[in-house]
């Protein structure tokens, strides 16, 4: 069965209009979900509107309101809303073009799928992709999505081209207050560098299918176990050592790593100065537990 479309219209950049139709990237369908039920009859439980006044009532009865002061409502009718309407209902028209890097990831929210919209859509749709696609560059539109206004990046994505919508800047909520007292500093260079030689042992290409979902896996497992009438799968967690600090986490996670024999690095350069250094000054290193640390990044790499 063809996916349904979230939204139907045209996508426009100046005297130039493409129909479209728009469909969710996404899907959580194949999550596990649970019903609520009686725990004696084990029916499941419809949720019913309820007014505080005449107790059980119907939904044809209800009515939108907006609480303008606390309990104090204005009702809000479909005439009403029908009567606000603007470009943005059944057009995606194109306001600006930005650099693809230049949308910061906090304002990204839901991300959709565009496609032609009939084969007559197919070569003005391929000549707005390519353009865009090979300027590097997204376009900011705006598209009324279940009955609201939202602003959106539009940009190629193989055939076909990826639509995010964007979070209003008032939901985004500033840094000061997280990060204002965290101080700027200058950390000590040698942890810099084992740090660094730390992020270059565990490199690789992302793959989403590396990352799977392992509570979902253990919730099945648990659900299929139940339904043989076995008793539940406990799923322990891995145990986790008590860190006392950096150089401790930094030292235990090195000695722990098991990269592939490579010629000299920063790393073992690193390992090598308090050898150096000892050697000249004829007395220990400054620093036990960063000999020590530096010690176990050397060990590490042979």
């Amino acid at each position: 069965m063809a996916p349904r479309a979230s939204w139907k219209g045209y996508l426009k950049l100046s005297l130039v209009s493409c129909p479209v139709r728009l469909y969710p990237a996404t899907t959580t369908s194949e999550r596990i979900s649970f019903n609520q039920l009686h725990k004696k009859t084990h029916n499941r439980i419809n949720m019913k509107p309820v007014d505080p006044e005449l107790g059980l009532v119907e939904r044809s009865d209800l009515v939108k309101g907006y609480e303008y002061e606390d309990k104090q409502y204005i009702i809000i009718d479909d005439a009403d809303l029908d009567a606000v309407r603007i470009e943005s209902n059944h057009t995606m028209n194109i306001e600006a073009f930005v650099d693809e890097g230049e949308v910061d990831v906090i304002y990204q929210d839901a991300p959709y799928y565009l496609a032609p919209d009939g084969a007559m859509a197919e070569e003005t749709f391929a000549v707005l992709r390519e353009a865009m696609r090979k300027s590097g560059k997204l376009a900011i539109a705006r598209l009324v999505l279940s009955s609201r206004e939202r602003v959106v990046t539009i940009g190629a994505r193989e055939n076909g081209m990826f639509v995010c919508t964007l979070r209003n800047p008032n939901e985004v909520r500033g840094t000061a207050e997280y990060f204002g007292n965290i101080p700027a500093g200058n950390p000590d260079q040698e942890m810099l560098e084992l740090a660094e030689a730390l992020i270059k042992q565990k490199e690789t290409t992302f793959d989403p299918k590396n990352y799977e979902d392992r509570y979902e896996i253990a919730l099945m497992a648990m659900i299929r176990e139940k339904l043989k009438g076995h008793k539940p799968i406990i799923a322990a967690a891995p145990e986790r050592g008590n860190v006392i600090n950096l150089m401790d986490a930094l030292k235990a996670s090195l000695s722990q790593s098991k990269p592939p024999a490579k010629s000299k690095s920063k790393a073992d350069e690193v390992a090598a100065k308090p050898a150096a250094k000892k050697a000249a000054a004829g007395g220990a290193p400054e620093n036990p537990l960063k000999a020590s640390l530096l010690k176990a990044v050397g060990k590490s790499k042979k």
